[in-house]
């Protein structure tokens, strides 16, 4: 399905059934305060920058797809929990500075392989997100409502609201490791294996102490959102221009992306994505080529700009080591500065024998290996992990330390959309991360 959005071609939008109701709702977004500040996304620029020279590493993480249900202290707090671990895992066993960026406060748009699903015989519109229509297999659920723009933006500013209050309240305290691991997660290996790294943080951070050395700004952590640029009358109605620069930005979130079917040259996504001041994702999958890499920094790029672009290779497990030294050897040898990170999940689904959209947590991991083998043969930098998860026990993906089986997916198969690593399993893909810097290093 292709629409337009001025003259270009849009690919992956609703159709919308009522044409004053997207004017009306375009226009009370257009009325609303800005989620993020342009001053946020600089910020964010200059850390991405770093990650680009080689000089940090990038941990990207939440829900495939978030859920207006899902807006609740326990939701926000145990996703941020999780990525709290994972930067603690990252930041002390591979001594490297980690960017946080939460999948989050935005990601309420999901683009479909096709515009109609069907059950016993009945088809109705695809499931597009909350922020477009709803997950129930109704005819009335499923129609396209513009004013669900409205809701996903309250969703978001309450989202955010509950972030920043964990992480200026003193939740994201170094000083509070313990506490992020006295639920299920702490008699898993990975959380136990966490549990001993905390030990080892209080130590050092009563070194710390001892001889003087201020902590307090250990007490709060940087935290950015980020969501894919998908349903473009939502982000075109929340692009402002900033009255410092004069230069437009995306304030429904401090980093977006452009996904692996919306990055069409000629299209409206990637005309969007060229024209903000927001540092800019872009997926790129085994299809690319290189020429379609740098015609893609030619277009989001143009300048050169550090911090600027970032390339999310999602390439699937047996894809990634034959397909992504040439885009690297490609880029080095045009000079560009864009920083790699690496997106396991996307290309290593399937379908389980219950039906359940899986992956298996081995797929991942071989995933992330080969995305660090192949820089590290080409002298480049591995720049970070963006990965669907979620705090919660789920049992979405098969395998890890404390191994789910396919025939147990259904115990708490929770996603709306595409399976998510449970919290531990991501902290299991954080140590081994962690290790593979080190040997990085």
């Amino acid at each position: 399905m292709i629409q337009t959005v001025g003259a270009l071609p849009a690919q992956q939008q609703p159709e919308w059934p009522d044409a004053a109701g997207v004017e009306d709702a375009v226009a009370q977004l257009r009325s609303m305060p800005p989620l993020v500040f342009a001053g946020e996304c600089d910020l964010l620029r200059e850390r991405l920058a770093a990650v680009a020279r080689g000089e940090a590493f990038v941990l990207q993480g939440g829900d495939c797809a978030e859920t207006f249900a899902g807006v609740s202290a326990d939701n926000v707090r145990n996703k941020l929990k999780t990525l709290l671990q994972m930067a603690v895992v990252l930041t002390y066993a591979a001594s490297v500075p980690v960017v946080k960026i939460g999948r989050l406060a935005g990601q309420y748009a999901k683009p479909r392989s096709k515009s109609t699903e069907t059950r016993d015989g009945v088809t109705l519109p695809a499931f597009r997100g909350d922020i477009v229509n709803d997950f129930d297999f109704t005819e009335t659920a499923r129609v396209p409502d513009p004013y669900r723009m409205v809701r996903a933006y309250h969703a978001s500013a309450a989202t955010l609201n509950l972030t920043r209050a964990f992480v200026g309240g003193g939740y994201a305290d170094l000083h509070q490791v313990h506490s992020w691991n006295t639920d299920f997660v702490r008699t898993s290996p990975a959380g136990q294996r966490y549990e001993r790294l905390a030990r080892r943080l209080d130590q050092a951070l009563s070194f710390m102490k001892a001889i003087e050395i201020d902590t307090d700004q250990l007490r709060t952590v940087e935290l950015y959102s980020s969501h894919e640029a998908l349903l473009l009358d939502y982000e075109l109605a929340l692009t402002r221009v900033d009255s410092r620069t004069g230069a437009p930005y995306d304030v429904s979130g401090h980093y977006v992306w452009v996904g692996e079917r919306t990055r069409q040259l000629g299209g409206a996504h990637l005309e969007f994505a060229a024209r903000i001041r927001n540092p800019i994702g872009v997926k790129v999958g085994p299809s690319t080529t290189p020429d379609d890499l740098l015609a893609l920094a030619d277009k989001l790029d143009p300048q050169r700009e550090p911090g600027r672009l970032t390339f999310v290779t999602r390439m699937g497990a047996g894809t990634i080591r034959e397909v992504l030294p040439a885009l690297i050897q490609k880029a080095t040898a045009d000079g560009l500065v864009a920083s790699w990170i690496c997106d396991p999940m996307h290309g290593n689904t399937y379908e389980a024998p219950s039906g359940h959209k899986t992956r298996r947590f081995d797929d991942v991991v071989d995933e992330v290996r080969g995305f660090f083998e192949v820089h590290r043969a080409l002298g480049t930098h591995p720049g970070g992990i963006h990965v669907e998860l979620t705090g919660d026990d789920v049992t979405e993906c098969v395998g890890g330390g404390d191994p789910i089986a396919e025939d147990g997916l259904g115990s708490r198969y929770e996603t709306v959309c595409d399976p998510r690593l449970n919290r531990t399993q991501s902290l299991e893909l954080a140590f081994l991360v962690a290790e593979l810097l080190e040997s990085a290093s």
